[in-house]
Formats: structure tokens, sequence, C-alpha cells
């Protein structure tokens, strides 16, 4: 953490608290109490009213009118911020992210106790993304060149000199926005489809700010209006993705779903994950592709 957050963070904790210790604060940041105590002064010089208090219970405050001044954030803003970190560090875990963390449970002296909590799967394979995720984030940071071999829905595999721009988070799916050198354009790379990551050299950052706007080059897919009969078992599945509106009861033990899926393997795939609990019943052509689709995965093991 550099020098100027470590300060910033200091003073958005004191605002919250009354008295806190030198060895807390070294403990926050995991730098020594010598440290804590030059940064101290630092903000001193910066006309920032800390002052001191000696003995076994002493530490650093702020004078109460500064305090009454400069809070920016009460408990519950607080709280909603950790709820927030608290859910994403679930999808991705760092240092910096832990760190944050501490000093956000370090604004307040109250308990901070959510009635909100995010839960997310902890797949094996998201500790691998992880790692990516962090390799790519420092090369974001500072501006490193990415040398990977990426691997396209069809299994053909090319290598890629990328200058990287951002993380894009896609329902689970994370993707890679970046410039590629060898298409001499933007693009976006799915995350479990690149192997062999390392940095390879330094990039200047374009100054056509294209890659502001990644959004607009992440395939979108044609959806087609898609009439089902659900059992209620998997009732609530649906209601989680398309919503109450799109769910009717037309007896006790089954329902009309009315959804937006696309018309390919991504759609049939869902759909087939439902098993007999789902039934097609209109459009006509996707109720043929989709049998088509079945058919091609029951002659695997025929």
């Amino acid at each position: 953490m550099k020098k100027i957050e470590r300060l910033i963070s200091i003073v958005m904790i004191l605002l919250q608290k009354k008295v806190v210790s030198a060895s807390e604060f070294s403990q926050i940041f995991n730098v020594t109490k010598r440290t804590i105590q030059r940064d101290i002064e630092s903000l001193g010089y910066a006309n920032i009213p800390i002052y001191a208090i000696h003995g076994a219970d002493g530490g650093y405050g702020l004078i109460e009118e500064y305090k009454f001044d400069k809070r920016l954030l009460n408990h519950r803003d607080i709280e909603n911020i950790f709820i927030a970190l608290g859910g994403f560090e679930q999808l991705i875990t760092n240092q910096e992210i832990q760190e944050t963390i501490q000093k956000i449970k370090g604004m307040t002296s109250l308990d901070i106790s959510p009635k909100l909590h995010l839960t997310f799967y902890d797949w094996t394979g998201r500790s691998q993304i992880n790692e990516e995720i962090t390799l790519i984030n420092q090369a974001i940071e500072n501006k490193w060149l990415l040398n990977f071999d990426y691997i396209d829905q069809t299994g053909n595999k090319t290598n890629r000199i990328v200058e990287p721009y951002k993380i894009h988070l896609n329902e689970m799916h994370w993707y890679l926005f970046g410039y590629c050198l060898e298409r001499e354009d933007y693009r976006t790379f799915k995350l479990t489809r690149i192997l062999n990551i390392q940095k390879d050299g330094y990039f200047i950052s374009r100054s056509d700010n294209k890659w502001q706007e990644e959004k607009r080059y992440i395939k979108q897919q044609s959806l087609f209006s898609v009439q089902l009969l659900i059992d209620v078992s998997v009732r609530d599945q649906f209601v989680e993705r398309f919503g109450k509106n799109a769910v009717k009861r037309v007896t006790q033990n089954n329902y009309l779903a009315t959804v937006e899926l696309p018309e390919n393997q991504f759609g049939f795939q869902f759909l087939a994950g439902f098993g007999k609990k789902i039934k097609i019943e209109y459009p006509e052509t996707f109720i043929t592709n989709y049998l088509a689709f079945l058919d091609d995965t029951v002659k695997l093991y025929r």
C-alpha cells in the first residue's frame, strides 16, 4: 500500500473511532509502529488535528470538532460497504481486499453485524481464476503486456500478446478486455480459455479511449421467446432468473414459464439441466433444434 493511501485510511479510521493505538494501526496496515508514528507526524504537518494519549490505554485520536465537520460515512454506510466487499471477497480474494475489509471494520466503534449475507459456491476452479485475476490486475496497474495461449469455442489455439485494460465479470464468467497486437484491435477474452499467461514487456496506454467502452465488445446473443411447462419443484429457479411475472400457475404441480433464451448450445444446455422437469411448448423450431441437441448427446452412449 502506498503511503498516501495509508494516510487517508488512518484519517478515515480516526473519524469513526475515539482512540486507536499504534499497535492496532500496525496490524491493520502490516507495518511497524515506527512507520505509524512517522505517518502521524506527516498528518500533523498537513494540519490534521491528531492528538496522542500516553499510557497503557493510549493511542491516537482526532479532536471532536474536526470529526463533526469531516465525517462522511455513518454506521449504516459502513455496514453496506462491508456487505458489498464481503460478497465480492468470495468471488475474488487478494491481500488488498482483505486489508480494505479490515479498514472498513476499523472505521466504527460499533459492532458490524450485517443483516444481509451474500454466499457464493466455493468452486475449486475459482482459486485458479483468482491467481490469474491477481496477475492481470498487476498487469493493468503496471502496464505489462500479457502473453498467453487462447482456445476458442471450436478448440483452435492461438498465441496472443495483449495490452490489458479491464477485467469484466458477466454473470459468473470472468473476461479480460484489452488490445490484441495480433488482431490490431480490441478483444474480449474469457479467462477460462486462457492458458500459460505471463508478463511480456510493457506498453503505453492508447489515447483513443475505446478501452473504456468494453461492453460493446462483448458479444450479445440473440434471444428468442420460449414457453415452457415446468414442474413446481423448479419454479424457484426460473423466478430467480427470469422474475415472478415470467411464471404463471397452470395446475397445482405445473407452471407456464415464458422466458428468453438463445437458440444454441448454451440455451439447450441450460434447459437440459432440468431433465424431465421442463417441457418446451413453443416455438416449434426451438423444440426441433433442442431434440436434435439431445439426440446428439444420447448418441455418445449408444
